[in-house]
């Protein structure tokens, strides 16, 4: 119990993790502005009523997992959209039992337990499409403090302050924080995969006892990026690779069956979210799911996007200072530099997803990187101004991009 208390003294919520809470508060406001001004579509109704199949009943067509067939790809986002759906329909049940009959949200007509689907309940449960959205929303906010975490550790203050602006600020993300997709699944899962296995790397140059649990973390965040999509578990566990040979040195030979072991265990959790059922994992198998190619198309989308100007601006100048300085090149910028190439230049060609946004938490670690040196740079007020101006303008040009405000 000591050291369990121990750990908690060291939480401190400063002035630091003050400015991060609000910059998340201020993303998360965003994201429910957006939700407000959504209607229900045909892509949410199959997310939810799938989804709700998977926690509540066994498929009602023989020879299919769910009313929308075999699942090939993305469990995990039609679970997570039909987990809140699931628990609110049990609390209204519950409520049910302190109702008068005619008021009884769920009307059995004589039998037990009726299965009704949410499209049908859609006015008698409120905030449906709030609720659909929540747990999306809430990984977005957790991605946002994944990445605070590692650029504040890294660069220092300054540099996660700027990395968590961007973030924040970014229309993409926001976009795909409010529906019902797998894409901000993965990139969490590829992100926190990635930095997991460069802290399971420098952990492997002290005791055995401290590798345990970042293996464990490092085996669900494989699960959570191969359960989104299954092209982003050989892609996680390949840039891993790289950055845990680049790093552990004198302990090379035992990187291997680490990550092979985390991809196993990835590969039992998506298992798991088709409820054990072989005949419906085989199906993931089956499709083309796993295909991936490279181009630069959804790169050159992105970086002209006029919502995206100022993550381009930042992103161009951090390429810049990154060749012209040399004391900028070193492994906390290189690695994400990297990984964000990597991913902006893939494609899936068997399923839709978005490579590109896997690559966004990547790119806005290098640019914090970058402008945390040009802070401490012989200049530091320029440096500061230019870097407040790009997140000014971001943050505009995002505002400006919300429904309902132009």
């Amino acid at each position: 119990m000591t050291h369990h208390f121990a750990r908690l003294r060291r939480f401190h919520f400063n002035l630091p993790q003050r400015i991060a809470a609000v910059l998340l508060l201020a993303f998360l406001a965003q994201g429910f502005w957006l939700t407000a001004h959504q209607t229900l579509s045909d892509r949410d109704y199959q997310y939810a009523r799938c989804g709700r199949e998977m926690w509540e009943k066994p498929s009602p067509l023989a020879g299919y997992y769910t009313s929308c067939g075999n699942i090939h790809d993305g469990v995990i986002a039609y679970r997570a959209a039909g987990l809140p759906l699931t628990l609110n329909l049990l609390v209204e049940r519950g409520l049910d039992q302190f109702r008068k009959p005619e008021d009884r949200v769920i009307q059995s007509g004589g039998q037990q337990g009726p299965q009704i689907s949410t499209w049908e309940l859609r006015h008698q449960m409120p905030h449906v499409l709030l609720l659909m959205r929540l747990p999306f929303l809430f990984v977005g906010g957790v991605l946002g403090g994944a990445l605070w975490w590692v650029t504040r550790r890294l660069f220092g203050n300054f540099g996660g302050y700027t990395a968590l602006a961007l973030y924040c600020s970014s229309p993409a993300i926001l976009k795909a924080c409010v529906s019902p997709e797998p894409d901000i699944l993965a990139t969490l899962g590829i992100y926190a995969g990635i930095y997991t296995c460069i802290g399971v790397a420098h952990a492997m140059q002290g005791p055995r006892r401290k590798w345990r649990p970042r293996i464990v973390l490092l085996t669900l965040s494989f699960g959570l990026a191969a359960a989104s999509h299954i092209a982003a578990l050989p892609v996680v566990a390949l840039l891993g690779l790289i950055a845990m040979l680049w790093i552990a040195e004198g302990r090379r030979s035992q990187i291997l069956p680490i990550v092979l072991l985390a991809c196993v265990g990835a590969v039992l959790l998506v298992f798991a979210c088709y409820g054990f059922s072989p005949d419906a994992f085989s199906y993931l198998f089956r499709s083309a799911a796993g295909f991936v190619w490279f181009s630069s198309e959804p790169a050159k989308h992105f970086f002209s996007s006029l919502p995206n100007a100022g993550i381009t601006i930042a992103a161009a100048a951090s390429l810049v200072l990154y060749l012209g300085v040399r004391r900028s090149r070193y492994f906390g910028n290189t690695a994400p530099l990297l990984c964000a190439l990597v991913l902006l230049l893939l494609v899936t060609t068997g399923v839709t997803a978005s490579p590109w946004l896997w690559a966004q938490p990547f790119l806005l670690t290098f640019v914090g990187g970058i402008f945390a040196d040009a802070y401490e740079s012989p200049r530091p007020r320029l440096a500061l101004t230019a870097g407040g101006s790009i997140v000014v303008l971001q943050a505009i040009v995002c505002i400006l991009s919300l429904p309902g405000l132009i």
